[in-house]
């Protein structure tokens, strides 16, 4: 999977965390049938792994489904065989990155940057993104133009059309959008908050 051109594409990363291991399932099946086509399962959700082993059986093979807040090898190993076709990490991992499966590898600095791009990121995770804002990714722009950057942390649906303005590849959305569904929450309102994301993310192209 080309995992740049994937996010080229869809512009939206919903970022799945909750309590509730069955409400975190319906929620990714309620992301996609609103037409949220990436979506990330946080490994902190509770039994992550059965939730992207079933999720990935309902889904089917090509389904942009990958896991989140991947902090080790192991937590690497053991999404990719519960049937993660991405990882996205908080921060950049030790050593070079070889899985198997494109990674999204988290970032702040141009330090940081550089040194995610070296060991092997497919795309920089720009987190936390609150910190700097859309700005601070234009700033960005100018020394890493190439560098595909997804922002992650506080993105509202302003945010959300702000930073893809300014030229992020696509952003990473969590209780924005998610909300408390994966809590157990209202999932109309998932619905209608998809909606939302969606209608700003289906915009003209940066």
């Amino acid at each position: 999977m080309n995992l740049v051109e994937s996010l080229r594409a869809h512009r939206l990363l919903a970022i799945v965390r909750g309590k509730d291991p069955a409400a975190a399932l319906r929620t990714v099946r309620t992301l996609t049938e609103e037409g949220v086509a990436a979506i990330e399962v946080s490994l902190i959700t509770a039994d992550a792994l059965t939730v992207i082993r079933q999720a990935r059986a309902e889904l089917g093979p090509d389904a942009l489904l990958g896991a989140g807040t991947v902090r080790s090898v192991a937590d690497a190993e053991r999404a990719v065989e519960a049937g993660a076709s991405y990882l996205v990490t908080p921060a950049v991992l030790d050593g070079p990155v070889s899985f198997g499966v494109p990674v999204l590898m988290g970032a702040l600095t141009p330090t940081e940057i550089e040194t995610a791009l070296a060991r092997g990121a497919d795309a920089i995770k720009l987190f936390p993104g609150v910190l700097g804002g859309p700005d601070y990714l234009r700033a960005l722009r100018d020394p890493f133009p190439e560098v595909p950057f997804v922002p992650v942390g506080g993105v509202d649906t302003q945010a959300a059309r702000d930073y893809l303005d300014r030229g992020a590849l696509a952003v990473g959305v969590g209780s924005p959008l998610v909300g408390d569904a994966a809590d157990g929450g209202d999932l109309q309102r998932l619905r209608d908050r998809a909606a939302e994301f969606r209608k700003v993310t289906a915009g003209g192209r940066p």
